[in-house]
């Protein structure tokens, strides 16, 4: 008799967890996410840039213009979520700081392929 109660209350609890689902696998990010995420690309590189490249420095008004154009206000940079993530790619690009620098102004510089003139001379 004890053996079938044992079952019984087994059964009752094993019923809701076999119907629960599984956790769903996180999706793709969404458009926001990314654009929060570039912005902090932005600022990660224009800081790393200004601490680590001689000669060079990020164009503050140009950074502005282009985390405002993704949708981010610029002040959420200095805080925060964005703040740390942004200090993070300081720290991923200072890792190869020669390499970094010469990116930065192929991809930022005068006539870089992404933002031109985010990255000037000093």
């Amino acid at each position: 008799m004890r053996g079938w109660i044992i079952v019984a209350l087994l059964g009752l609890l094993a019923g809701p967890l076999a119907a629960q689902e599984a956790p769903s696998e996180p999706g793709p990010p969404s458009k926001a996410d990314r654009q929060r995420n570039n912005a902090a690309k932005l600022a990660g590189l224009a800081a790393f840039v200004d601490a680590s490249c001689p000669g060079l420095k990020a164009d503050p008004d140009k950074l502005e213009m282009a985390v405002t154009r993704l949708g981010i206000d610029p002040t959420e940079l200095t805080q925060g979520d964005l703040h740390l993530r942004a200090k993070a790619y300081t720290e991923i690009y200072q890792k190869d700081a020669e390499a970094s620098c010469q990116r930065a102004v192929e991809t930022f510089g005068e006539s870089g392929r992404a933002i031109p003139g985010l990255i000037i001379r000093k």
